[in-house]
């Protein structure tokens, strides 16, 4: 879930805070079966992965483009140096060990904060009580079952990829055979045993599975890994799926009737209660009219901080908080537990809870390793397109929000404000996913660029995964490093809302005030060389942009800048409407400036235009609940890692300009 004002971690431990000690002994406990396979054939260093497949598909008799078919939704065939996903997964075939599983759950307490970031209302009361794991299922055990198949040690098959893919293999013969399917050469025949293979227990997330898996046979993919291996499908459009096979399966049927979730996804409902407890208190969301009395304008990103299971006791428990929907990263199955037209409470700030749509990924921010599943991203891709349709919410990162990229509601809040998916998610691909990749809109000189660096090659240095000051492993992120002037040896940009104290901002991996992420734009305050400098938190900020291998591209948009005679005007983390628009008896809230301030000179991408707005609903009784339009209009702006307001009144609007 998320951190400070996110309700998972009250002191929560950094979410990577595993020790590999731990793991280390949970390897030696699993069985040491028989001897490892047989060495690949001799082949370019750069080829060897396609060889292991090649013989592990012959070995087993699975054809060749079943076994890399699953691979790439699993993994996209990366191999994460032996490091587990956020399930336990492992290698290219995403073999699961339960024990890993167990690590990655262990207590996430809640940080400070409150989950609805509306100061009209006392602070949300929220359970201490972290629900126990329980009996883990079959999907989470699949490395130890491998091990028994092919007689190859577990920690091989953690560790070594050739050995991983012999294990994946021998998981779909041995599915085939227990469905009483031949070890055929067509693809076709394999469906039941690919939809096995995911782990799912309902016959709808199966079937979506093996679709897609059928998808990327048919369209084929090509690509070189994180280990430097070329891996090729060829594509087989005569690829057909035989789903009829799932009926002798035994799953159990999902009613998504309740949901509201793409036909192309597995989506079940598992409602959030909203229940009255304690001295008039209730949870764990709003009950509201959305969109007919509100609008929604945002759809917010974030990772749970903790296992699927434990996440929907969570959101069932009506002393917590409530979000809309989570997903699973074994297989990209969804949950729903809020209608859309009403308000989860996830954000930390009431303004974006009220205008937004929170969707939760099983994940963890700070561990770079422990990797999302591709069909995850696939899944998650598929919800977000289908909401900004039906929603009528533009497809970009101003609208797509990281809940990192929340601003806080008022000064007080800042520093509580969380900071997941963090920079690991990758971003690029999740776009492209959705159709909208990010790619130049305007020529070589534009004003505004748009933060895009190569996700993979793109590594830079972050402390605190595992514990505070100790670097986190290198790994691709989408994150890219700002400084006070055009050099890696100049200070990093201060954030004075952050650290009021005026403190040096730092690389921790949950520091975000000296970051920029891609997809986000800027405008461009200057170019020297490799670097180019942008407008952020009222300040000059340098980035490297190197042409060879740059982290923005140019584009195009709306800007704004102070009006004319204005030194400064005051920046918002919420867009309430003025004190007049609100009724007779109703407190107005307070228009709060942040400490920051939007300087003469300076200019910011506007990512949307709206009125004031304030949802009042202090009671579980819905009768007073009312939505407060005011005609004070604001602008939504990129203004650091965080977006943030501007009133209409105080700045103007113009085309982004050559810089």
């Amino acid at each position: 879930m998320h951190r400070s004002t996110r309700y998972i971690a009250r002191r929560r431990p950094r979410a990577g805070a595993r020790a590999a000690g731990t793991l280390a002994t949970a390897a030696l406990l699993l069985p040491l079966l028989g001897a490892a396979p047989p060495q690949a054939s001799a082949a370019a260093p750069s080829a060897r992965l396609q060889g292991a497949f090649a013989a592990a598909a012959a070995a087993y008799r699975v054809p060749q483009s079943v076994l890399l078919g699953v691979s790439y939704l699993q993994s996209r065939w990366d191999a994460h140096g032996g490091a587990p996903s956020v399930t336990g997964g492992y290698g290219p075939m995403h073999l699961t060990d339960a024990r890993t599983a167990i690590e990655n759950t262990v207590a996430h307490s809640h940080a400070e904060g409150d989950a609805r970031g509306d100061d009209s209302r006392a602070p949300l009361k929220v359970s201490d009580a972290v629900p126990s794991e329980g009996q883990l299922p079959a999907r989470l055990r699949t490395l130890p079952r491998a091990a028994d198949l092919t007689g190859i040690p577990a920690e091989r098959l953690r560790s070594d990829p050739a050995a991983n893919v012999r294990g994946g293999a021998a998981l779909l013969a041995a599915a085939q055979k227990r469905l009483g399917k031949p070890l055929s050469e067509n693809p076709a025949d394999w469906y039941g045993a690919i939809a096995a293979f995911s782990g799912a227990d309902d016959s709808a997330t199966a079937a979506t599975y093996a679709n897609d898996v059928f998808a990327v046979i048919r369209d084929g993919e090509q690509r070189t890994t994180d280990a430097g291996q070329d891996v090729r499908l060829a594509a087989d459009p005569a690829a057909r799926p035989q789903a009829a096979q799932l009926e002798k399966m035994g799953l159990r049927k999902v009613d998504g009737a309740d949901t509201e979730c793409p036909r192309t996804v597995s989506c079940e409902w598992i409602p959030a209660p909203y229940e009255e407890f304690g001295d008039g208190d209730y949870g764990n969301h709003d009950l509201a009219d959305r969109p007919k009395d509100q609008s929604i304008d945002y759809i917010v990103i974030h990772d749970t901080e903790g296992s699927w299971d434990v996440s929907l006791k969570l959101v069932q428990d009506k002393t917590y908080l409530g979000w809309h929907y989570t997903l699973r990263s074994t297989d990209g199955h969804i949950a729903q537990h809020v209608k859309a037209k009403d308000v989860g409470w996830h954000a930390g700030n009431w303004y974006v809870n009220a205008k937004s749509v929170g969707i939760e990924h099983e994940g963890f921010l700070a561990d770079p390793d422990a990797w999302y599943t591709e069909e995850m991203y696939r899944s998650s891709a598929r919800l977000v397109s289908y909401l900004s349709k039906k929603y009528d919410v533009p497809l970009d990162r101003q609208h797509i929000l990281g809940h990192e990229d929340v601003p806080g509601p008022t000064t007080a809040t800042i520093p509580q404000m969380h900071t997941d998916p963090g920079p690991y998610w990758d971003w690029a691909h999740y776009f492209s996913l959705m159709g909208k990749p990010f790619h130049p809109t305007a020529g070589a000189r534009g004003g505004v660029v748009t933060i895009d660096p190569q996700f993979a090659e793109n590594q830079p240095e972050f402390t605190g995964c595992t514990k505070a000051g100790e670097a986190c492993v290198a790994h691709g992120s989408s994150a890219v490093r700002v400084y006070t002037a055009p050099s890696e040896d100049a200070p990093l940009v201060k954030d004075i809302g952050l650290r009021p104290g005026g403190q040096d901002s730092t690389i921790d991996v949950n520091d975000v005030a000296s970051r920029v992420s891609t997809g986000q734009q800027y405008a461009v305050a200057e170019r020297k060389g490799d670097w180019t400098a942008i407008w952020y938190l009222g300040q000059k900020a340098w980035f490297k942009n190197p042409k060879k291998q740059p982290t923005a591209v140019n584009a195009k948009g709306l800007v704004v800048e102070p009006k004319a005679g204005a030194s400064d005007v005051p920046v918002y983390g919420r867009a309430y409407p003025e004190a007049s628009a609100y009724p007779a008896g109703m407190t107005p809230q307070a228009i709060s400036p942040l400490p920051y301030k939007l300087m003469a000179g300076q200019r910011y991408v506007v990512g949307g235009r709206t009125a004031g707005e304030y949802f009042y609903s202090p009671t579980f009784d819905t009768a007073p609940h009312k939505v407060v339009k005011g005609k004070d209009v604001y602008y939504e702006i990129q203004f650091g890692h965080r977006v943030a307001y501007v009133r209409a009144a105080d700045v103007r609007v113009l085309p982004s300009t050559v810089s």
